[in-house]
């Protein structure tokens, strides 16, 4: 085999998922906290630059090969950690539905985590519905009229379209869980954990890192908030380490 192109991470990205496959090199949402320009060794504004924004190299043949020899694996896929693989370049590229037309071919599982609205789900869903263990996931930071998502996540679809975007995931009959991961504004979090509860299988919670505002927040209590509130909701949850150390 030419390449492994699926992985197993390794550290935090563990947390996330048992393999993983990143598409893309680069993103053009041009999150202020996005970790994935430090894990490639990247200069922050070439990684969101759309000049660089491109598929990955050969990434589909190498797929092709180790998804051959991976038929049937029962573990998780996670597109992606280092990019989303519904990012604007995606609409033309379509490096994302080739991929998927891969996985699935060779029955196996895939897990979607992005921010880039319902556009994918509404174009891939025959491809995202063919294993009933596959599920669409995305992260929600921030309320959009709090006036601050156009500010940390300014090329991102709307918080709203991300929701929209779990509610026909749901309908689909596809599995859903939400990162909430960086945690910006904890009061945003609450409101976004009752408007997605009736329609989300699954949350995982975390914090805010390399940030100075994450010394402002008063992680103990936002701990035992989520904890309670996820539990009078009676929804599966799991606390990222990042979180548990800060309240240890």
């Amino acid at each position: 085999m030419k390449r492994t192109v699926i992985y197993e991470p390794r550290g935090k990205a563990r947390e996330y998922a048992p393999l993983a496959l990143n598409l893309y090199r680069g993103c053009l949402h041009g999150c202020l906290y996005c970790y994935a320009p430090k894990a490639t060794f990247t200069d922050r504004a070439r990684f969101h630059d759309p000049s660089y924004i491109k598929p990955r190299p050969g990434i589909l043949e190498d797929l092709e090969e180790q998804a051959r020899q991976m038929a049937g694996d029962k573990r998780e896929i996670l597109l992606s950690f280092t990019s989303d693989p519904y990012q604007p370049l995606e609409q033309e590229a379509r490096i994302t539905r080739r991929a998927l037309e891969i996985l699935m071919a060779h029955n196996l599982m895939v897990t979607v985590l992005t921010k880039g609205g319902c556009w994918g789900l509404e174009r891939d869903q025959d491809l995202l519905t063919m294993n009933p263990a596959n599920t669409w996931s995305v992260t929600l930071t921030l309320l959009h009229d709090q006036g601050l998502s156009d500010k940390w996540e300014p090329y991102a679809a709307l918080p709203q379209d991300r929701i929209d975007s779990l509610q026909l995931a749901k309908l689909l009959g596809l599995r859903t869980w939400v990162s909430f991961e960086p945690v910006i504004s904890p009061s945003a979090v609450y409101s976004l954990l009752e408007a997605t509860h009736e329609f989300v299988d699954f949350y995982k919670v975390g914090k805010l890192n390399y940030h100075p505002l994450a010394r402002e927040i008063d992680w103990r209590r936002f701990k035992g908030e989520m904890e309670e509130r996820l539990t009078r909701l009676g929804k599966p949850y799991y606390l990222k380490k990042d979180l548990l150390e800060a309240v240890a």
